[in-house]
């Protein structure tokens, strides 16, 4: 019996070539983008899931106010807090720092290199993290102040094929490391991102700058593994106090611990509780995979139904011979298996051709588990559920035909105002619709950031982390790079000027409120000329210079947020206290806001101080007299003069501001790669339908032409039909995706409005797409010579 139903099925196939070819090549299009998603999703979903210890492992937040008095995360906390953890909370089983080490020079068999991520932990680290030795011994790494744990990549960079264990490496021209482990590379679903790990201890030793045992300066994100079955709630509450405990402030941050499950996908919180985050793109384009296997499986239901005037002769004989109503069923399932098998055999190795670029498309490594037989199952599931959901309508559909009103050619309902395959195309439509519209949406929202006033120059801005000789020498450097005509100015700086700087709390002025001087407020650093390297907007006062007023190492520039903040009619000259350092800090100038972390954000109130805090790199305004390369090989042998044993590494700072757009423009361009792939398939059904519907109707329209009906009457009339579905689909879709995507501006303070030309432009594409895949069956149609369809007559 199942011999015969695949022997039928591929007759069927067969006999039916254009309507077989346009299922199938719509059914494997739309599983090829759903199994795209589905791995991105896949692999969104198992974020550091693969640690055996994740159900116990937490990262430990701050909680404090943003400007508004509402409760503000933090993932960063003090450095003495977790060996305090560790020490006094029996539930902690193990605790771990991770500080980055950046800007240094690792150098080994004569080769040497810059761009190295380096993490410093602690010995627990491995023990809690399951990142696996390919040699060495857990419990003996990270023991010694100079030993270095290195993934194989490394490894092979800086020996080659040579055993790396046991050998030095060096770091900075200064210190000598022995490697004594080596990690297997870092999978790509994991936040951690490093190519070696070097010991705690280390970092004491670099000083200033990186070891901090301030319980006031939250700067390292650090992690706890719980003893099984701790009560997490009631541990919270344990520490929530630790840091007011030990600094004897009872106004300022508290802590809790944030689950592994929820690192990847809840980044997002709101008044202290994880919200949202990446879950929402994860649910976003689950519902997109959803929609455009739907769309596809549409197609086979309105194509099987619409061939049902061919097939209904033979459901007509089968039930005269005996055939039952569930033979019948299982014949059209069976078809419809077929199909979607050969489809899911077309679409795995669409994907597998098109996966290198969505890859690059993604910033990501997603492969397609063929030796796993979960993946099989999954695939095969995947396959049977497609075949049900696309074969099921027409399986009961044409098998429900009446033998006697098959013969009498009374089966058919076509006058019917509201019919199966019209529901079937305005919700196909509809899918299709709300995906364009929410394209726009996601496009423009970018666009809107984009265009948003960063409050500072962009352009010819670079910025050189410090890195060997370069911050001793930086007074020598910058003097050469003015001499030399290189640069118009220049000015070191705590960070980057994207990178934002860092946060603090507590600070005090004169008319505070208790609420306010617990906000968070981002802490920047100058010696001099900031405002002009960097552009930003003077509104009162002057610039920090620390070589024209010596007294500006206790000056402070503040963003007209930070006024805000702090209520001053006249900040010039208003004095800023940090009790825990013993500073007092007098405001000598106020810029206008100026964008430090997000674009699509709230700006933070902003202290830049002068040079009494520490300092990372230096900003260099190049001569926009000169062209951008002659001003860098010139800068270059300045860089090489003071620091020879250092590539010279830079950054432009508009590049880096991009970067802030990444996920944003990631949303975007997957969303428009979509849509237009469920446009294409809706297109390729509405193609093989309107074929259909022509050759129906084409001896009316035979008559029509020999009573006088133009090509153009001809064609508005076959084409009229379908227009009007889509635009029922537009007046459904509209209000969907408006719902759906104010939901999604909301995870935004700074966001577009959605205008009602965004439904317009939508619906006028979905009209125009409709029309032209129509129009041209309805032409062919109407240019058809009549006599060709009457003759039978």
């Amino acid at each position: 019996m199942l011999k015969n139903y695949f022997k039928t099925a591929w007759r069927s196939l067969v006999r039916g070539k254009s309507f077989s070819f346009i299922n199938i090549a719509g059914l494997a299009a739309g599983m090829a983008g759903a199994i795209l998603i589905l791995l991105w999703l896949q692999h969104e979903i198992s974020f550091d899931k693969f640690h055996s210890k994740k159900d116990d492992l937490y990262e430990v937040y701050g909680l404090t106010s943003n400007t508004d008095g509402h409760p503000f995360a933090i993932p960063v906390v003090s450095q003495p807090l977790a060996p305090a953890l560790k020490q006094n909370y029996p539930e902690v089983a193990a605790a771990t720092r991770v500080k980055d080490l950046g800007h240094f020079l690792f150098t080994a068999d004569n080769k040497s290199f810059t761009n190295v991520a380096a993490s410093i932990v602690d010995p627990s680290f491995l023990q809690m993290f399951d990142f696996p030795l390919v040699k060495g011994n857990t419990a003996a790494q990270l023991t010694n102040i100079y030993s270095i744990t290195i993934t194989e990549k490394f490894a092979k960079k800086l020996f080659g094929t040579t055993d790396a264990m046991g050998k030095t490496i060096r770091i900075d021209s200064v210190d000598n490391f022995t490697v004594t482990g080596i990690l297997k590379d870092l999978p790509s679903n994991t936040r951690f991102e490093f190519d070696c790990l070097l010991p705690w201890d280390y970092l004491k030793k670099l000083g200033e700058g990186y070891s901090n045992d301030s319980w006031m300066s939250n700067n390292t994100p650090t992690y706890v593994l719980l003893k099984p079955n701790t009560n997490v709630a009631a541990f919270n509450e344990k520490i929530k106090d630790l840091t007011r405990r030990n600094t004897g402030r009872t106004q300022i941050w508290t802590h809790f611990l944030f689950p592994l499950k929820q690192w990847h996908l809840y980044s997002e919180f709101e008044n202290g509780k994880p919200v949202t985050g990446r879950i929402e793109s994860v649910r976003i384009f689950a519902i997109i995979a959803a929609f455009i296997l739907l769309i596809a499986c549409i197609n086979f239901m309105n194509l099987s139904t619409a061939r049902s005037e061919k097939r209904a002769k033979e459901v007509g004989i089968r039930k005269v011979a005996g055939a039952g109503k569930n033979l019948l069923i299982g014949q059209f399932i069976t078809e419809a298996f077929l199909t979607a098998l050969l489809a899911g055999v077309i679409g795995l190795l669409i994907v597998q051709l098109t996966l290198p670029y969505f890859n690059t498309l993604i910033n990501t490594e997603l492969v397609v588990p063929y030796n796993s037989l979960y993946f099989w199952l999954a695939a095969s599931g995947f396959v049977v559920f497609t075949s049900l959901l696309a074969g099921s309508y027409p399986a009961f559909y044409l098998s429900s035909f009446k033998p006697v009103s098959i013969f009498k050619k009374q089966f058919k309902s076509t006058q019917a105002v509201l019919t199966p395959r019209r529901v079937l195309v305005v919700l196909q439509f509809t899918f299709a619709v709300v995906l364009i519209i929410s394209t726009i949406v996601i496009r423009n929202q970018v666009v809107f950031a984009q265009s948003r006033d960063t409050g500072f120059s962009r352009n010819d801005l670079i910025h050189v982390n410090f890195a060997g000789d370069i911050e001793k020498n930086y007074p020598l450097i910058k003097q050469e790079l003015m001499n030399a005509g290189v640069a118009a100015s220049v000015t070191k700086t705590m960070t980057g000027i994207t990178q934002g700087g860092t946060h603090t709390w507590g600070l005090r002025w004169k008319g505070e409120m208790p609420k306010d001087t617990n906000t968070t407020i981002t802490i920047f650093s100058s010696d001099a000329d900031f405002v002009k390297t960097a552009g930003l907007k003077l509104i009162a006062g002057r610039d920090i210079d620390i070589n024209k007023y010596p007294g500006d190492s206790l000056s402070v520039i503040l963003n007209e947020t930070a006024v805000k903040l702090m209520g001053f009619k006249d900040p010039i000259g208003a004095i800023i206290e940090r009790p825990y350092a013993n500073l007092n800090m007098t405001v000598v100038g106020v810029v206008k806001d100026y964008i430090t972390g997000s674009p699509y954000e709230e700006i933070p109130p902003v202290v830049i101080e002068g040079p009494n805090a520490w300092f990372n790199t230096m900003h260099i305004k190049l001569n926009a007299a000169n062209s951008t390369t002659d001003n860098l090989a010139k800068a270059e042998k300045i860089f090489k003069t003071y620091n020879a044993a250092y590539p010279f590494e830079y950054h432009f700072v508009d590049e880096e501001y991009a970067i802030k757009f990444n996920d944003e423009q990631k949303t975007k361009t997957l969303a428009g790669l979509f849509s237009a792939l469920a446009i294409i398939i809706s297109c390729l059904g509405l193609f093989g339908l309107s074929a259909y519907v022509a050759e129906s109707r084409v001896k009316e329209i035979g008559v029509r032409k020999v009573l006088g009906a133009s090509a153009f009457n001809i064609t508005q009339l076959l084409s009229l039909d379908f227009v009007k579905l889509v635009f029922i689909a537009l007046l459904i879709a509209s209000p969907l995706a408006w719902y759906a995507m104010n939901k999604w501006l909301e995870n935004y303070t700074y966001r577009v409005s959605i205008s009602w030309t965004i439904f317009l432009i939508a619906g006028a594409v979905a009209i125009i797409i409709a029309l032209l895949t129509v129009s041209f069956q309805a032409i062919k149609a109407a240019i058809a010579n009549p006599v060709k369809s009457l003759r039978t007559e």
